[in-house]
């Protein structure tokens, strides 16, 4: 099974995990995540997920999803496709009031 390494808050995602999902080196997921071509989301569960955490990470129409436990094993791993958003996606402002 597969270990990501927690450090405090952090968590330390080996670059072959990555490099696999979305068909690229392990050089190139580490460049794209010091240049934010590949970004990352951490969610902590609560409940009856508390003491799991949910990694996304996302690099152009691709994510790639790990559930992980308390001593970081990786329970569960998804890749599925995204729509990537752009400028013009984003939310407009409401139209002033003619009065």
């Amino acid at each position: 099974m597969t270990t990501i390494e927690r450090n405090g808050s952090d968590f330390v995602v080996p670059a072959d995990l990555l490099a696999s999902t979305f068909g690229l080196s392990e050089a190139a997921v580490r460049q794209g995540m010091r240049t934010n071509r590949i970004t990352s989301q951490s969610e902590t569960g609560v409940g009856e997920d508390e003491g799991r955490w949910r990694l996304t990470f996302f690099y152009q129409d691709r994510a790639v999803r790990f559930i992980i436990d308390e001593h970081g094993e990786v329970l569960k791993r998804a890749g599925f496709p995204v729509r990537r958003r752009t400028v013009q996606e984003t939310p407009a402002t409401t139209e002033p009031r003619r009065e």
